[in-house]
């Protein structure tokens, strides 16, 4: 356990009960928790779909939504918004929240 595993799992907790993580994201959370240190309330709905398509290469390569967010439909881009939300939540409750 390193200083990233206590702010993936206060992003985990601040996800809404509908949110649905892919199994096995503990890495997934951790670049969240990057994404947290490094631009906390900033952060938007295209850096974690940035940062899921950076875990997603190593989980499956092949992912139909393995491009750039901007080129997703309305739709799959809205699966971003309970995660970006969730790490904006977790930075203000850490102290971080200008990143």
């Amino acid at each position: 356990m390193t200083y990233l595993d206590p702010l993936a799992d206060l992003i985990r907790s601040c996800l809404p009960p509908t949110a649905e993580p892919p199994a096995d994201s503990d890495d997934l959370f951790r670049i969240y928790a990057v994404l947290l240190l490094a631009k906390g309330e900033q952060v938007t709905d295209e850096d974690v779909h940035n940062a899921w398509s950076a875990w997603m290469q190593s989980v499956d390569n092949s992912h139909e939504a393995l491009v750039p967010f901007h080129d997703l439909d309305p739709k799959t881009q809205a699966f971003d918004t309970p995660y970006a939300e969730a790490i904006r939540a977790a930075a203000g409750r850490s102290g971080r929240g200008t990143g």
